[in-house]
């Protein structure tokens, strides 16, 4: 702390330059930020899924439909906790950009497999009772100013009523949160039998089976077991863990983590050279400054470290501006106006954030101040 005022004084040496400086770091980290919010809403349910939930699904690909009869032989089997099934809708809701996951469930089972949903006691019981009725998340609900007594009226791209219809209606009776943050609350859920006696093909068909083992440790061997009791069947399975699954539907648009990787290492490092750039700039104009330090009394590693708590101070600064107007916007709320599941920075990556605010400080810093601290006294008072 008894250098502050040394660290202080040189920063303010060329105001512009430092302020431009500052402002370019701030940029990053708020890019950083909002990179950090976009990975998170596309990993949505990836980090709070089940350990014990596997999914099982056509082996050929998701959008090839199971025998709804293969949950009692999945259950049937040593591991098996519970089994229930769920199938892609894939309809929209007035307008092509209102897409959103839409899945009919057996509603006795939603809340047995899934206990991260939590609702009242009411709305379970109006959920359990009313035949059209919609279970919705929280964050949907909230993106198209939904309430429990609405009906909605959702548009049908695969599964057509009998008769020719696409509208299918629904009755919202109950809204779910989510027990954590990153719980997926952008769902809607509605009931298999209404959806099964109203299609107008692929009766007792479904999308793919939530599967709850006893014992997580042996996930792998509850998988090999449900996918060998289907083998050289007419509908082969392929069994993964729940976040493998998550991941997958998220990955069908590209490696979202290379893609905001590449970004940001990007951005950091023309960051990083700017910074360099003006440490190098303020330790060569201080050359003469530098050697009379030396001259009473400073040592080489005083001035190393003198250099290098500039190089923090410059870095910290914009860092921490940066990443508190990247929490504060962020926290506003999703810029897509509810189209990500959720939308918010992990203490975590703010952790991470501060360590790369003090790993870009000891890069930009590194050479300036070991230039510094080589400095030869008599040399330097002669430039």
């Amino acid at each position: 702390m008894k250098y502050f005022y040394l660290v202080f004084s040189s920063l303010k040496r060329k105001k512009l330059r430092t302020l431009l400086t500052v402002l370019s770091i701030m940029v990053a980290f708020v890019l950083f930020g909002y990179l950090t919010a976009i990975r998170q809403a596309f990993d949505a349910g990836v980090e709070v899924a089940g350990a014990d939930r596997l999914i099982v699904r056509h082996k050929v690909s998701i959008i090839q439909l199971l025998p709804e009869s293969y949950e009692d032989k999945i259950e049937r089997l040593e591991g098996v906790d519970n089994a229930a099934h769920s199938t892609w809708f894939g309809g929209i809701y007035q307008e092509p950009r209102n897409f959103f996951a839409q899945m009919p469930m057996e509603p006795e089972e939603l809340f047995d497999m899934f206990p991260e949903y939590i609702i009242s006691d009411e709305q379970k019981a109006a959920w359990l009772e009313t035949r059209s009725g919609a279970l919705v998340g929280r964050g949907l609900a909230e993106r198209f100013d939904w309430k429990v007594g609405d009906r909605i009226p959702i548009n049908a791209t695969i599964w057509t009523k009998k008769g020719g219809g696409r509208t299918w209606e629904f009755d919202i009776v109950a809204i779910y949160d989510g027990v954590e943050k990153g719980t997926d609350t952008s769902q809607f859920f509605f009931r298999y039998d209404f959806f099964d006696e109203t299609r107008a093909g692929g009766t007792g068909q479904v999308g793919w089976f939530s599967v709850r083992v006893n014992d997580p440790d042996r996930a792998a061997e509850v998988a090999a077991a449900i996918d060998a009791e289907f083998a050289n069947s007419a509908f082969e399975t392929k069994t993964e863990p729940e976040g493998a699954f998550i991941q997958g539907f998220a990955n069908q648009i590209g490696n979202i983590g290379f893609i905001i990787m590449s970004i940001m290492s990007a951005v950091f490092f023309t960051i990083l050279l700017v910074a360099g750039n003006t440490m190098a700039y303020a330790v060569r104009e201080r050359t003469g400054e530098l050697a009379v330090l030396k001259a009473i009394g400073f040592t080489d590693r005083g001035v190393l470290g003198l250099v290098l708590g500039e190089s923090l101070a410059l870095t910290l600064v914009g860092g921490a501006i940066g990443l508190g107007l990247a929490w504060m916007l962020v926290s506003m709320g999703d810029p897509t106006d509810g189209s990500f599941p959720v939308f918010y920075i992990p203490f975590s990556s703010i952790f991470l954030g501060f360590a790369l605010i003090a790993l870009m400080a000891f890069i930009a810093g590194i050479l300036p101040a070991l230039q510094a601290q080589r400095l030869q006294i008599a040399d330097a008072l002669r430039r």
